[in-house]
C-alpha cells in the first residue's frame, strides 16, 4: 500500500546535507515495510534487526569507525555488499540496542553509505540517542494511515484527493452522490482505523469480520510492550491509564482525570504515565489552553488534558462488545459518537503536524474542541455531532476579548459552507485542513501584492 513517507524518503536521499535518519512511531504503523520498499531503490540494501538478530550487537565491539563496523557486518553476513553512494544500511528495532545511535555521527562524517534507524517508540531511550548523536541525525515520525492513504488503498488516486481539496478551496458543495459515497468511505475508515494490516485485511476480505480481532491483538501487544519497556515507572498504572481512555472520552467533557482512574488514586502517584504513553506514540495528548490567544507554546495547563488513541481503530476495539457490534453491523456510533469523531479529528490534526489544544472555562459556558493557527490568527475547530447551534464558536469569533480569533472551522456531517464567520466542512475533509489553510494564505498574499 502506498504511504506518504516514501516521498519523504526520496527527498531525504536526494538532499545535499543528508544525515542518518531515525524513523519513530508506534509499533506496526508500517515503518519496517516502508523502509524495505524504499531500500529496493538502492543497489545494495542491508537490514539489521536487533531483536531477531541480536548477534549484530557485536558489530560495534571494535568501535564506531565506519570501516570497522562494515568489516564486522561483512564477517557476520558475507553476502552484504557495500557500494559507495548506493547502499542503504537499515538498523531496525533500535530500542533493543540504543547504543547503535553512537555510530550515526561516524556514518554522517564518513558519507559513503546511507543509514536509517527505526523501531517502536516503546522503550526507545531518546535521551541516550540524542546525547550520542546530537547534530548527526534527522528525526521523522511515522503514523498509521490517514484517510488519504486509506483512499489510495481503496483504489482512488491523487487526482481524487485534489478534487476534494478543490471543493474546499472553491467553497463548492459536494452533490448528493458524492456526499453519500464519501460518508460511506469515511465510516469504513472510522471503523478500521489506519493500521496497515487492519486496512489490508478489510480491503482484501471486503468486510469487518477479521478486523476486530486484529485491532484487539494490537491493544494486547501494546500492553505487553508496556510491561516489557516501561522502566522506572509503575507498569500497572500506565496500563490502567491506557485502558481508561475510552471511559473518559465517553463522558461529556472528555477531560482525563487521574484521580478517577482508580479508587484513592492521586495525580503524583501517576507522574510520568501519560508522558510515557505519549512518547511511545500510542496516545495523542490535547492540553487545555489557559486562554485562547497566541502564542500557543507554553499557554496551557499541564494538569488539564484529554487523551486520544493514536489510531481510531484501536478506540473501536477498546469499546464494549455491544457498541463494537452495533457499529460494525448497523454503522451506529451510539453514545460514543462524540468520542469517536473527536478522536479521529485529533488523529487527523496530529498527522498534519499540529499540536493539540482545547479550551474550557471553569463554568463550562465556553468550550472548544481544538485549535489550529496560521501566522497571525488563532482558529477554533469545533467537532459537531449534530447540526445544531454553535454558541462557543460564535462567542470566540464575535467577542472583543478574543482578538486573536477572527474566524473558525466547524467539522460535522454538513456540506461545505461559509456563513461569514466560520467554515463548515464534512468530517472526511479534516485531513486536508493544513493544505486548505496554506491555499488561503497564498490567496491572501496574492491579494496584498
Amino acid at each position: 500500500m502506498k504511504r506518504k513517507i516514501y516521498k519523504q524518503l526520496l527527498n531525504w536521499r536526494s538532499s545535499k546535507e543528508k544525515k542518518p535518519l531515525i524513523i519513530g512511531g508506534a509499533r506496526q504503523v508500517g515503518k519496517t515495510y516502508s523502509v524495505r520498499e524504499f531500500g529496493q531503490s538502492y543497489s545494495s540494501f542491508i537490514e539489521i534487526n536487533f531483536i531477531t538478530q541480536p548477534f549484530y550487537k557485536q558489530i560495534f565491539s571494535e568501535g564506531y569507525n565506519v570501516d570497522d563496523v562494515v568489516k564486522q557486518i561483512s564477517f557476520l553476513n558475507p553476502n552484504a555488499k557495500f557500494i559507495e553512494g548506493d547502499t542503504l544500511i537499515f538498523f531496525d528495532e533500535l530500542q533493543e540496542y540504543p547504543d547503535c545511535s553512537t555510530s550515526l555521527k561516524f556514518f554522517k562524517e564518513d558519507g559513503r553509505y546511507d543509514v536509517i534507524c527505526s523501531g517502536s517508540m516503546m522503550g526507545l531511550n531518546y535521551k541516550d540517542i540524542t546525547s550520542n548523536s546530537v547534530g548527526y541525525k534527522t528525526d521523522v515520525m511515522m503514523y498509521s494511515m490517514d484517510f488519504e492513504e486509506f483512499l489510495w488503498a481503496k483504489g482512488y488516486d491523487e487526482s481524487f484527493v485534489e478534487m476534494l481539496l478543490s471543493h474546499l478551496i472553491d467553497l463548492r458543495p459536494f452533490n448528493d452522490l458524492e456526499m453519500r459515497r464519501l460518508d460511506s468511505l469515511f465510516l469504513d475508515y472510522v471503523v478500521t482505523g489506519g493500521m496497515p494490516d487492519v486496512v489490508a485485511t478489510f480491503i482484501n476480505e471486503g468486510n469487518f469480520s477479521n478486523v476486530m480481532p486484529l485491532q484487539r491483538q494490537l491493544l494486547a501487544d501494546y500492553e505487553e510492550d508496556i510491561i516489557k519497556y516501561a522502566q522506572g515507572l509503575d507498569k500497572a498504572k500506565i496500563r490502567s491509564v491506557y485502558r481508561n481512555i475510552p471511559v473518559f472520552l465517553a463522558k461529556e467533557n472528555k477531560k482525563f482525570q487521574i484521580t478517577k482512574v482508580a479508587k484513592n488514586a492521586r495525580s503524583r502517584e501517576y507522574a510520568g504515565c501519560v508522558e510515557w504513553l505519549r512518547d511511545a506514540g500510542i496516545v495523542n495528548v490535547c492540553h487545555c489552553l489557559n486562554f485562547p490567544e497566541l502564542p500557543l507554546k507554553g499557554n496551557y495547563d499541564e494538569s488539564k488534558y484529554k487523551l486520544y488513541y493514536h489510531d481510531n481503530g484501536l478506540l473501536m476495539a477498546a469499546l464494549d462488545e455491544e457498541s463494537s457490534m452495533d457499529l460494525r453491523q448497523n454503522r451506529n456510533l451510539g453514545v460514543y459518537k462524540g468520542a469517536v469523531y473527536e478522536n479521529i479529528v485529533s488523529e487527523a490534526l496530529t498527522k498534519q503536524g499540529y499540536k493539540l489544544y482545547y479550551y474550557k472555562t471553569e463554568n463550562a459556558q465556553l468550550e472548544m474542541d481544538f485549535f489550529v493557527r496560521d501566522s497571525t490568527t488563532l482558529i477554533p475547530v469545533e467537532v459537531k455531532t449534530t447540526t445544531g447551534a454553535t454558541p462557543s464558536l460564535n462567542k470566540l469569533i464575535d467577542r472583543d476579548s478574543y482578538p486573536d480569533v477572527k474566524w473558525g472551522i466547524k467539522l460535522s456531517h454538513q456540506n461545505i459552507g461559509f456563513n461569514g464567520k466560520f467554515y463548515t466542512f464534512p468530517y472526511y475533509c479534516s485531513f486536508l485542513l493544513k493544505r486548505w489553510m496554506e491555499s488561503l494564505n497564498k490567496q491572501s498574499e496574492a491579494v496584498k501584492k
